[in-house]
């Protein structure tokens, strides 16, 4: 069902003031302009601008589409800008996916000073001097390797990771350091380019290609500091989640320049956070008690995620596993959501 919600920004009802000498009356509250929310499925590939959070980003897209369900598939700082898928409705289900999908950052790391937070947020504890030396193609070259392939990453005091059910980031600002453990993650490319080779402003852009879990903010830093200068990053955007490439996405500036039509035209389907795992396809009777929870039996070989759809209308049924000869439901889509899913395709063709 879907519900109703005051617009942002919409005036707040006002009591009007008493006459003088003459019995004190109340003003009609003005009413309060609602939008319907509605269920929608898919998945938008937002451009983050610079500033917002990810959330406050996600409510803006959300509002914008008068959806009824929404979230994001990986959190971007607010200093940071790029590719933040969004799902709408039954494409939530589907979201740690994308959650632990590789990742390409491009980032300027600014040499010679170290921040409390490790980006231009954070006050400045040391500095030191750039030197041509560090900055040499032999060096960079080193500085490549060094950082490509896996290895142990500190995580930041500045980040969302809990600790006793207490975010880093809250402890840092009250000037508590606490113990963390270093994660292995994995920068599968790294490339290094000098913007700017004075040692009053000296900056290097890199683009990275991560796994999940890896920090930037720290990639940068520990990359300053094996320089022998220290870095803190200037700038950071995020071109690439999985398949999902910067030159896809669309802007809140865009969205809401469209019609109600074209922002729903921007969802790309539900399956498409699937787009990797191998296909099976049920009859309408299997399709049912697939739906229903039921394993079903199949001669296709072992694997750990197929995408399973029904026939006569093709449609996404959820996720499964097959083990041992068996078709096992792992997420599974609603009759409703698939109705849905259904009626909205048609709508934009």
């Amino acid at each position: 069902m879907s519900r109703a919600e005051p617009l942002p920004g919409a005036p707040a009802a006002l009591d009007g003031g008493a006459a003088a000498n003459t019995p004190s009356k109340r003003s009609p509250r003005p009413a309060k302009v609602r939008i319907q929310r509605r269920p929608l499925h898919g998945v938008l590939l937002l451009d983050k601008p610079l500033g917002l959070s990810s959330n406050d980003a996600l409510q803006k897209a959300k509002w914008l589409l008068r959806a009824e369900k929404a979230g994001h598939t990986g959190t971007l700082d607010p200093l940071a800008t790029g590719v933040l898928p969004l799902c709408f409705g039954a494409a939530t289900k589907f979201s740690q996916i994308h959650l632990d999908a590789d990742k390409t950052y491009e980032a300027v790391a600014q040499l010679g000073s170290t921040t409390s937070t490790g980006d231009g947020e954070g006050e400045i504890i040391e500095r030191r001097a750039v030197t041509p030396e560090m900055l040499s193609p032999e060096r960079l070259a080193q500085i490549t390797a060094q950082f490509t392939g896996v290895q142990e990453q500190l995580p930041p005091m500045y980040s969302a990771l809990k600790k006793d059910g207490k975010a880093l980031y809250e402890y840092a600002r009250q000037g508590i350091e606490v113990a963390r453990e270093a994660r292995r993650i994995e920068v599968f490319d790294l490339k290094l380019q000098i913007l700017s080779a004075d040692p009053a402003s000296g900056a290097i852009q890199f683009v990275a290609k991560v796994s999940k879990g890896t920090y930037i903010r720290t990639l940068g830093e520990d990359i300053g500091k094996a320089l022998g200068c220290g870095a803190h990053l200037s700038a950071l955007r995020r071109v690439q989640t999985g398949d999902f490439g910067a030159a896809q996405t669309v802007t809140l500036a865009g969205l809401e320049a469209m019609s109600e039509a074209e922002r729903i035209a921007c969802l790309l389907p539900v399956d498409t956070l699937l787009a990797h795992y191998p296909v099976v396809q049920l009859d309408a009777e299997n399709a049912g008690r697939f739906l229903s929870g039921l394993r079903r039996r199949t001669d296709l070989p072992n694997c750990e995620a197929v995408a399973v759809y029904g026939d006569a209308p093709r449609a996404l049924l959820g996720s499964a596993k097959i083990v041992a000869g068996e078709l096992i439901p792992l997420r599974l889509l609603t009759p409703l959501e698939i109705a849905d899913s259904l009626q909205q395709a048609a709508s934009t063709l």
